[in-house]
């Protein structure tokens, strides 16, 4: 579907397809329950020679020490961080679909997972032997095991054929889903309350100041993405709005930044109230960061679209718990995965 600004002396339609954000790579899996045992095969597209993670902590510093004092956008940046998480996803040697790498946002003390439909979609395919697991921290490393809670079939419907693709292309629509935290991936507990971002209810307006956390991937090699990743965090505002119906704010476009690159699909946006606007789905990847376009799906549309694709408020998925929410979704997985299977030798 095409996307209009929802103004409607703006009304001009405007057909948005941009590269989605999850960086894919091949690798070696030498022992299935040991992700670090990955050996390059070949390594992603390079975009340039730097490494983004370094801008990315110039540009929170530079931010802190111009207004001398922690702003409400530092402390909202500050926590978005904390929730931020990587997701990678490892696929076999000899599979048709490669390994991917991606980011997602803790939105419940519970450990519920905001991230694109993209990303999520890999964990329909273990019985392909692919297996996910969620890292965080500074490098990132990991940290947790979790399961699908709800993905968009609207979502897979519409784009089960990109699975196998290097660049794949989309508008943002339906590119939503739910993944809940289930067990540690290491010796250590679970923490009792996560870090967390609770979402927003409202759509921000053109000129709303913000701060974007991924964990943008694409200038790094295989071994430095299981090595040496680190957070992005960029600060900017919406430049303009733009909907996939008439007049709701369902897309904000964020202008260029050091997150609108691979791997900061799933990537949060947060402002001056702490709450998340929206998840990133989508940018250009040519040129330098800075001159490129980053889409995000705005939270008050990723509320209604669940709520038309399921006749439930997304409150009603986020007051169950983990346990229970993984045992209602899971009878819904054959036929997601079926999908998807269909698109595959």
């Amino acid at each position: 579907m095409n996307m209009s600004r929802p103004t409607p002396d703006l009304g001009m339609i405007v057909a948005f397809v941009f590269v989605v954000l999850a960086i894919a790579f091949s690798g070696k899996v030498a022992t299935v329950r040991t992700p670090s045992l990955i050996t390059s095969t070949t390594t992603p597209v390079v975009e340039t020679a730097g490494v983004a993670q370094q801008n990315s902590t110039t540009t929170s510093a530079q931010h802190a020490t111009s207004t001398n004092v922690s702003s409400p956008l530092d402390i909202s940046a500050a926590k978005l961080r904390a929730a931020l998480v990587n997701i990678i996803c490892y696929a076999p040697t000899n599979s048709s679909v490669r390994s991917i790498t991606g980011s997602g946002v803790i939105i419940d003390p519970k450990g519920i997972i905001l991230t694109n439909a993209h990303i999520a979609q890999y964990f329909l395919l273990t019985k392909r032997n692919v297996f996910c697991t969620i890292r965080a921290g500074s490098p990132a490393v990991d940290k947790y095991k979790a399961s699908p809670v709800y993905i968009s079939p609207a979502w897979l419907k519409a784009n089960a054929d990109l699975l196998t693709q290097t660049n794949p292309i989309g508008t943002g629509e339906h590119d939503f889903a739910f993944l809940v935290v289930t067990s540690s991936a290491t010796t250590a507990k679970l923490p009792v309350s996560f870090p967390y971002i609770p979402l927003a209810t409202g759509s921000p307006i053109i000129g709303t100041s913000v701060a974007i956390a991924s964990y943008g991937a694409q200038t790094l090699g295989v071994s430095q993405i299981q090595s040496a990743l680190f957070p992005t965090i960029a600060f900017g505002s919406v430049q303009d709005v733009f909907t996939f119906a008439s007049t709701t704010i369902d897309v904000l476009a964020l202008g260029g930044s050091v997150a609108a690159q691979k791997g900061s699909s799933g990537g949060g946006i947060v402002g001056k109230e702490g709450k998340l606007l929206g998840t990133l789905t989508t940018s250009m990847i040519g040129g330098d960061t800075n001159t490129r376009v980053l889409h995000a799906i705005t939270t008050s549309y990723i509320r209604n679209e669940y709520t038309n694709e399921t006749g439930q408020t997304l409150d009603t998925l986020l007051a169950k718990s983990p346990t229970t929410a993984v045992v209602d979704f899971a009878p819904q997985i054959p036929a997601l995965e079926a999908i998807l299977t269909a698109h595959l030798p």
